[in-house]
């Protein structure tokens, strides 16, 4: 049974100004894509400060780094390292690091991609928490999961800005904790 909440918690003010800075673009990248633009609410310091700090509250002393993908999870990510006090690994496109790697290849709706970490990137037993942007069908974050397991890590949970709920996305993260703060 996976952790779901379900529906999603009441938005305090603050927050409920930085969801509506969240863009839709209809038919981005492709007719019949509605994307969630996220770059408006990046563009406002006080709402990223916002909705990092609530990313961060449920684990608060509950990790011990942060693991963040190409590219919008890097920049939660390290805002959430920062808020919690950790550190923060860069889960990166094939060929983009540039030390010893481990890496995975996984499936997209229309093809396939690979993802890398370094071997070193946590210690054996570290408790990692994985942050993006959004989790769409979660491909992505159960790819690095693979791989922060691989390295030795043990994935604690899930941070996403955004959720699309109908993408079911959850249920490829099996039985951890994933929050969304914005819930589609």
């Amino acid at each position: 049974m996976n952790k779901t909440t379900p529906s999603a918690p009441p938005l305090s003010e603050a927050l409920q100004r930085a969801r509506r800075l969240v863009r839709d673009v209809p038919d981005f990248p492709k007719k019949g894509i509605l994307f969630r633009d996220v770059t408006p609410l990046l563009q406002d310091g006080a709402a990223v400060r916002d909705v990092v700090t609530a990313m961060a509250a449920p684990w608060r002393g509950q990790v011990d780094v942060v693991a963040g993908m190409e590219s919008r999870g890097f920049i939660f990510g390290v805002g959430l390292a920062l808020e919690l006090g950790v550190g923060f690994i860069p889960v990166r496109k094939k060929g983009k690091l540039p030390f010893k790697t481990e890496s995975i290849q996984y499936g997209l709706e229309y093809g396939s991609d690979q993802l890398e970490i370094h071997l070193d990137a946590c210690r054996s037993n570290q408790r990692v928490l994985v942050c993006d942007d959004l989790i769409a069908t979660g491909g992505t974050a159960q790819a690095t999961a693979q791989l922060i397991e691989r390295v030795g890590g043990i994935v604690a949970g899930y941070a996403f800005l955004i959720e699309l709920r109908e993408l079911e996305g959850r249920k490829r993260l099996g039985n951890r904790r994933a929050d969304a703060l914005f819930v589609y």
